[in-house]
């Protein structure tokens, strides 16, 4: 595994536990525990992780940032919204999912009401 693979995995893991501490990172990337001290230094960088000291100390990952979240480009949305037209109702059931899970604020308050009435 390289290091930037390995950040990837490190961002991956903070995602979905947005706390760890640095020696379970190394036990599960079969690193040490310095080796994720400098990858989470490196990925700082880019970004919000906290460096918490101390017992239960680790690495954070800031509570406002998901980048799950709102990450359909302009075009991606305007396709998906000009299929609504032509999708059956599971089909619509699913864009509205992506819509509204992956949209801009714009499109979730377009499709706000469709979400309550399907």
């Amino acid at each position: 595994m390289t290091a930037i693979e390995r950040q990837a995995e490190i961002m991956r893991i903070l995602v979905v536990r947005r706390h760890e501490t640095m020696s379970q990172l190394a036990r599960e990337l079969g690193v040490s525990a310095r080796t994720i001290q400098t990858d989470i230094q490196c990925l700082s960088l880019d970004y919000p992780l906290e460096n918490i000291r101390g017992n239960g100390g680790g690495v954070r990952l800031m509570d406002w940032y998901h980048p799950e979240k709102r990450i359909l480009s302009q075009e991606q949305e305007t396709v998906l919204t000009q299929m609504w037209d032509k999708a059956d109702e599971h089909q619509r059931k699913v864009l509205l999912e992506l819509l509204i899970t992956y949209g801009s604020p714009a499109i979730h308050k377009r499709f706000a009401d469709r979400a309550k009435y399907p």
